[in-house]
């Protein structure tokens, strides 16, 4: 409610500003210098200052543009007279001479004068013991440097120059400026300010505008350093030269160079009273919102605006961080702008304190309010906190004072109304240090290599010259990183309606599950957002690359996390798992049903035919194995990993070498046998039954051969299912493992060719075609299974394997048994002894 209250009072000022003040605004706007500088001559005297003296030299000399150095001057003066413990029985005084507060130009015009009148000094004498001058200059450096330069060698020791204003590396010329001396700090943490600024709002694309010299130039390498250090890139860089001409020539290519840029944010770097200021204060007046990052020496420039509302995002700016001067607020609230006739206190007191002004001359007040005081304008024209110009006049007065008392102190104090030689008080001067009234330490020997610490405004400009200068954060370089700064969130709220910045990105950011794509030629902050790759995930913005997920996790689908997966293993509550429990449980009570029917029936022919023992031993192994892939289902351990693999090659051995055996034996039986001949002892000495201990021996020892090489062990596969983490049995060796079916396969070969040999003996109970049939349907089950198990990973590996354990061992249970069941429970006579007599007989 207030900030509208404020608003609606700035809106309507117009209607009360009359003709004569407009008229001074625009006539003061049409000063070729953006800035002026004040030059002060300061002594002590052994005398009482008078009452007035002050508020005389504040009625006669004020430019009307440095009223506010002048009142910093005036109230460091006050204060230092009326502490007793500096200087006792003496006062400082200071003198503003003709001409004192001018533009460069104009005092460029006054320096011929100068040389050749030495008596423009105040306190100059020509004799053999030179009096020092403390000179107070500033607030560009331009001024501190021509007085500098323009004095002669012997003139330039008689004086002790202390600089107020931005410090300047050029000034900092020990050997070009002996005796001078910069109150202000340096501004070394000034880029790591604004880029920690930058990176709390977000802001990574920046413009640029500094001035083209060496100053701005060492700024940008500065700057530029700390923002690849946290990837922040330049959108533009304006380096504005100080010639005006060929400024002008290029105004409209920096113009475009800013109105086209997509950064939000341009930083302004420089002196005020270039052509960059030039540059500035039209971007404002075009109405380009931006917002604008300055130094504290611009908020001059940027009080002289009349802005439209709306017309910018407002202005950013870093002044070097002191305490307030209460006592400063008082002083200024004493003054009233009855007692002078300077036009520029004058427009103040007619804007704020309701006076009436003269007909014939705008300076004069009357009938003004009987509590007028400047502090109104606390907020608007004259800080009532100290600026970082203000700030260094203040430091100054008392450096000097405390030099000057050192001086006395030592009993070097001359007796005349000025203080002594300029070598002694330089002597002094560097070895000066103390604390001011608001408690900061100042040492000029250390001046220069300390780092400033920075107060962060907020200014807006309003129409008919009004602002608001809200304070919204602190930096302090001697913080740890990423404590440097402060901000007050809820300020930054009030002032601006909301804790966000307008933003000032080049790209938009990659959120989560994204990660940045940089093209070749363009600058880091310029990106594509592109999805993290399979299995990888990005949970922050602006990544440059996706982190992998671990073995034992998974990314969602929105690559944001990684997810714990699921452990799983074939299990009997898994629908394949229960069937093939079920499908193997189902073969192994068939096959002990078979086994019933033979042992039934044994003593019929078709039982006895071929060895009935071998038959047993067949079925009993056919049995184990269809029990043999209850290992593969359940929770895998290690006990069922050795297991599975061993029970499966020697039960397999069993059942392929006893099928070779009945091979061997129906070979025997129908060709080797004949009266007479020797080969009928292997008939009778049941020679074919050691087949199967030899082939199952030699299996044992291949299997013990790799168990002590490389037993199966568990294992987890964490790729083959997507979020799931499968628990298999690893094989071990792998080359133990196809040994084992390697050897299966021969002995199936082998029997595969005796059956096939002998299918077509002559004989009722011939089973050399079942055998046939059954091995070669043995063969192609595992003949099959080999790629296809090389081609499936996880849980479709093991249903793989359990299912050509399943299909072959029913291969060789219907192959063979099934007919001869059939025969038996079906063709009873075909199985009778006196029917297959008859039959030979007729």
């Amino acid at each position: 409610m207030f900030t509208l209250i404020f608003l609606f009072f700035l809106l309507n000022i117009p209607l009360l500003v009359s003709r004569c003040f407009w008229r001074m605004k625009q006539n003061k706007d049409k000063d070729g210098d953006l800035s002026t500088g004040c030059i002060f001559f300061l002594w002590a005297v052994k005398e009482d200052v008078e009452k007035d003296y002050f508020n005389y030299i504040l009625n006669t000399q004020t430019s009307t543009e440095n009223i506010q150095f002048l009142l910093a001057l005036t109230f460091s003066m006050d204060e230092v007279n009326r502490n007793p413990d500096l200087l006792p029985n003496m006062s400082f005084i200071f003198q503003l001479p003709e001409g004192g507060c001018m533009t460069v130009t104009k005092f460029y015009s006054l320096m011929p004068l100068a040389k050749e009148n030495q008596d423009y000094f105040p306190n100059y004498e020509c004799n053999e013991d030179p009096n020092c001058l403390v000179v107070l200059t500033g607030p560009n450096w331009e001024t501190s440097a021509m007085f500098g330069t323009f004095l002669d060698p012997y003139l330039s020791q008689q004086i002790l120059q202390l600089t107020y204003g931005p410090f300047h590396p050029i000034l900092s010329d020990h050997e070009k400026f002996p005796y001078l001396y910069q109150m202000a700090l340096k501004d070394t943490a000034l880029p790591l300010a604004m880029v920690s600024l930058m990176l709390h709002f977000n802001w990574n694309w920046i413009g640029l505008a500094i001035s083209d010299n060496d100053q701005g130039t060492q700024f940008l390498s500065h700057l530029r350093t700390e923002m690849e250090k946290s990837i922040v890139c330049f959108a533009f860089v304006s380096m504005i030269p100080a010639n005006m001409h060929l400024y002008m020539s290029r105004a409209e290519v920096y113009y475009n160079q800013i109105i086209t840029s997509s950064a939000n944010v341009v930083i302004i770097y420089g002196d005020i009273d270039s052509t960059l200021a030039v540059s500035f204060s039209m971007w404002e007046s075009l109405g380009i919102h931006r917002i604008f990052l300055t130094t504290s020496q611009w908020d001059v420039t940027t009080r002289k605006r009349d802005s439209t509302i709306g017309s910018s995002h407002g202005t950013l700016s870093f002044a070097q961080h002191h305490s307030e001067i209460s006592g400063f607020k008082t002083f200024v609230q004493t003054l009233n702008p009855l007692k002078y006739t300077d036009e520029y206190l004058a427009r103040l007191g007619w804007m704020n304190f309701n006076c009436e002004v003269s007909a014939s001359k705008c300076k004069t007040l009357k009938d003004c309010s009987s509590n007028a005081s400047l502090q109104f304008l606390m907020g608007q024209t004259i800080d009532v906190a100290l600026s970082d110009d203000h700030y260094d006049i203040y430091n100054a007065v008392y450096t000097a004072v405390h030099d000057a008392h050192e001086v006395l102190i030592q009993h070097v104090y001359n007796g005349k109304e000025h203080y002594g030689n300029c070598l002694k008080l330089h002597s002094f001067l560097r070895k000066t240090h103390f604390t001011n009234p608001v408690g900061e330490k100042v040492n000029i020997n250390q001046r220069e290599n300390q780092k400033a610490e920075y107060d962060i405004f907020h200014i807006w400009n309003f129409p008919n010259g009004f602002g608001l200068k809200v304070k919204i954060g602190e930096f302090s370089p001697y913080f740890p990183h990423g404590q440097q700064l402060h901000l007050y969130e809820d300020v930054i709220e009030w002032a601006t309606g909301s804790r966000q910045m307008p933003p000032s990105v080049c790209s938009a950011d990659c959120g989560p599950g994204f990660r940045k794509f940089l093209q070749e030629g363009f600058a880091a902050c310029c990106f594509d957002c592109i999805p993290c790759p399979e299995n990888e995930v990005s949970n922050e913005t602006n990544v440059e690359k996706c982190v992998r997920c671990p073995e034992d996790q998974y990314a969602n689908r929105e690559q944001k996390q990684c997810i714990p997966k699921s452990v799983v293993f074939l299990t009997y509550e898994d629908p394949l798992g229960m069937t093939l429990a079920s499908i193997a449980l189902c073969f192994s009570a068939f096959t002990v049903l078979v086994l019933a029917v033979f042992v039934k029936n044994r003593d019929t022919p078709l039982v006895k035919a071929n060895n009935q023992n071998l038959s047993y031993i067949l079925l009993i192994s056919l049995m184990f194995c269809f029990l043999c892939p209850l290992l593969f289902i359940g929770h895998p351990s290690s006990a069922t990993c050795i297991l599975q693999q061993i029970t499966f090659g020697v039960v397999f051995t069993v059942a392929i070498s006893t099928v070779l055996a009945k091979t061997v034996t129906v070979l025997l039986a129908f060709i080797v046998i004949a009266p007479g001949r020797r080969m009928r002892f292997f008939m009778i000495s049941r020679a074919p039954n050691y087949i199967i201990v030899i082939c199952t021996l030699i299996q044992i020892i291949l299997c013990a051969i790799w168990l002590l090489v490389s037993p199966p062990s568990i294992d987890t596969d964490a790729h083959s299912e997507y979020g799931q983490i499968i628990i298999v049995c690893n094989k071990g060796s792998v080359t133990a493992f196809y040994c084992v079916l390697g050897y299966h396969g021969s002995l199936a070969l082998t029997s595969f060719i005796v059956a096939f040999l002998a299918r077509n003996l002559p004989d009722k109970f011939n089973e050399a075609k079942l055998l046939t049939f059954s091995m070669l349907l043995f063969c192609s089950v595992w003949i099959t299974f080999l790629p296809v198990f090389h081609s499936t990973k996880g849980k479709v590996m093991v249903v793989v394997e359990v299912f050509s354990i399943l299909s072959s061992s029913a291969g060789l249970l219907g192959c063979i048994f099934i007919p001869k069941c059939y025969i038996i429970l079906f063709r009873p006579a075909r199985n009778s002894l006196q029917k297959l007599r008859e039959k030979s007989s007729s």
